[in-house]
């Protein structure tokens, strides 16, 4: 969509770089190989949405900015690329790019034209440096931020940041470093640790197993050429709705991420129209901070995520008997599991895979299809002093990755996932989303 959707006026300040506070260490510190990974050599776009500010806002900002990157120092320096494609980051404190600006527009206009992705104003409120219009991360700010005041007294933050550096919950940390110090308090509640040697791949020792993506490698490529994006909301209602449709089953009762992540893959397999005889895999985004044998310490901020894998034939999604269902539900528990319910040969081995191979959701396949659940990540508590966000999450997605995230509706907390498919597959993607959500009455 175009920013033209709804019409309003930004007044930019001259970009600023803001450094360290304090004296910060200097020379290289290498990034894991988890880091150093191509497919996540890139910018990611963030927003949180506030209703609530004050005219100290931005210096607030800035404070609480200049003051967490004395202890996240690494995230004022550079990238740069040493022997064999590796990536170091040079602490130079040269510090982190905001940009101060003013809209002519409401949070509440805003959300009339829609507070979740894809956002049709996001050029607007995201200064974007022209090395990150080149997709360049080396050599340059690795956090692009603008603060933008509303006329309502809301306001908006906005940024790039270069996914190297940290994953979604490792920035969440920052973030609300960067928050607690803004609001006054006198030291972050997480001190950040480095630690990136842990999550090095053993090079040398082969992956153990693939489980069986392979298989699902064989599917032909989608063309991207029609490719559109919405996003749905579900309520608790909605949820509840849901959840009615699965079988009785002993506990636990199903969670909403559960819940949601079953029918969301079979409503897209379907929608796909893949073929019967095909594989299909979810697979599930998995925190390597909570797989007590890698020893990650508290308050590690990089990449540590890995994606689990549900695998089935496709049938078992066309499917909607009680029987299918349950399958479906126990191959979601187990991938989510997966991490916390293996050993250290086995999540290393997941680690050698994640870096060695690649994931297999990085190639457009039509029955690859990954989640993420950021609902926990912490973007949620970012508090500057005059609230919690009502939305903060990425701007976007791509087609077979979709982000789980909560949002506040009505003063009750949804759940927002964007979803990429072709027109045509989103028409019958949506259509599937809306029966699932409405009451029993409502379907005679």
């Amino acid at each position: 969509m175009s920013s033209e959707v709804l019409p309003f006026t930004v007044r930019r300040r001259d970009p600023e770089l803001v450094c360290p506070a304090a004296p910060t260490p200097r020379g290289t510190k290498p990034l894991s190989d988890m880091d150093s990974q191509e497919h996540i050599r890139g910018l990611v776009p963030v927003v949180l949405f506030y209703r609530r500010g004050a005219g100290r806002m931005v210096s607030a900002v800035r404070h609480g900015l200049s003051a967490a990157l004395v202890h996240y120092y690494p995230l004022a320096g550079r990238l740069r690329e040493v022997d064999g494609q590796k990536l170091v980051v040079d602490c130079t404190g040269e510090g982190v790019l905001l940009v101060e600006a003013d809209a002519e527009v409401c949070l509440w206009e805003l959300e009339a034209a829609v507070l979740r992705p894809p956002f049709p104003y996001m050029d607007k409120l995201l200064f974007q440096t022209e090395t990150e219009a080149s997709s360049g991360v080396l050599n340059c700010p690795l956090l692009v931020i603008q603060v933008t005041r509303l006329l309502c007294g809301g306001f908006v933050f906005a940024f790039n940041y270069n996914h190297t550096m940290c994953d979604g919950i490792g920035l969440a940390q920052f973030l609300n470093a960067v928050a607690e110090l803004a609001r006054g308090v006198p030291a972050v509640s997480v001190t950040p640790t480095w630690s990136r040697e842990l999550l090095n791949a053993r090079i040398v020792i082969p992956p153990q197993h693939r489980g069986g993506q392979e298989a699902a490698a064989a599917t032909a490529l989608v063309g991207l050429g029609d490719m559109v994006m919405q996003s749905f909301t579900f309520s608790p209602a909605d949820v509840a709705t849901m959840k009615k449709h699965l079988p009785p089953a002993p506990a636990p009762v199903p969670t909403t991420f559960e819940t949601i992540a079953v029918f969301l893959w079979r409503a897209r397999t379907m929608a796909l129209q893949i073929p019967l005889g095909q594989d299909a895999l979810l697979l599930i985004m998995a925190n390597l901070r909570r797989a007590a044998d890698m020893g990650l310490p508290a308050g590690y901020y990089g990449n540590a995520c890995v994606a689990c894998t549900a695998m089935t034939k496709v049938a078992a999604l066309y499917c909607g008997s009680s029987s299918s269902l349950a399958h479906l539900l126990g191959l979601v528990r187990k991938a989510k599991a997966a991490v916390t319910s293996s050993d250290e040969s086995a999540i290393r081995s997941m680690v050698d895979q994640t870096v060695v191979r690649g994931q297999p959701y990085l190639l457009p396949l039509a029955n690859n299809f990954l989640l993420t659940d950021l609902r926990h990540a912490g973007f949620h508590g970012v508090n500057f002093g005059w609230g919690d966000p009502v939305f903060a999450g990425p701007t976007s997605s791509y087609f077979g990755v979709s982000p789980i995230m909560a949002m506040n509706e009505q003063e009750e907390e949804a759940v927002v996932v964007p979803v990429v498919l072709p027109q045509s597959a989103m028409e019958r993607f949506a259509a599937e989303m809306q029966r699932l959500c409405m009451p029993a009455a409502s379907k005679l």
